[in-house]
């Protein structure tokens, strides 16, 4: 899909020229902000299991719950761009585009850092996981939360990708 940056009609055309492609990107998205659910809770039970009494534990189940929520909003709104008869207001893609975007990308991308975080500082603190695999936790976290700047320079778009995947790994 391309940026929500350019022009109204491209994206338009875009939309309404891939709707399979976009029910299929819906159903995908949807599908997996499930599981995140599932993981932040898992993470977030486990993290008091072993005896995490500070944030860290509830920080990590916020920030996933968060993030799952976010995705499964973007599906729906990607989903809602794919009916034809909403593919026919310009103004309305544009407008759909726009919450898709922030939804699936800012909205999706800082609170999953702070999933990570709520994992990699208990994990460090306390000796949970191995030093190395914290510290590239709290510097994808980091780099997770300072996506929020792309609500003020689109040109930062492509932290977007880099904390999302990173993250997930």
């Amino acid at each position: 899909m391309p940026l929500p940056y350019g022009s109204a009609v491209e994206i338009q055309a875009y939309v309404a020229s891939n709707h399979a492609a976009a029910v299929a990107m819906a159903v995908g998205t949807f599908g997996s902000s499930i599981p995140l659910a599932i993981f932040a809770a898992t993470a977030s039970a486990r993290l008091r299991q072993l005896g995490i009494t500070a944030p860290g534990a509830t920080i990590a189940l916020a920030g996933g719950l968060l993030a799952s929520a976010g995705l499964g909003l973007s599906s729906l709104m990607i989903w809602t761009l794919s009916r034809p008869e909403v593919t026919s207001d310009t103004t309305l893609v544009r407008a759909l585009y726009y919450l898709t975007y922030l939804t699936g990308g800012p909205w999706h991308v800082v609170t999953l850092g702070l999933l990570i975080a709520g994992i990699a500082v208990p994990g460090l603190i306390v000796g949970l996981l191995p030093r190395g695999v914290a510290w590239a936790g709290l510097v994808i976290a980091g780099v997770a939360e300072l996506t929020t700047l792309v609500l003020i320079s689109p040109g930062l778009s492509p932290l977007l990708p880099a904390a999302r995947f990173t993250g997930l790994v």
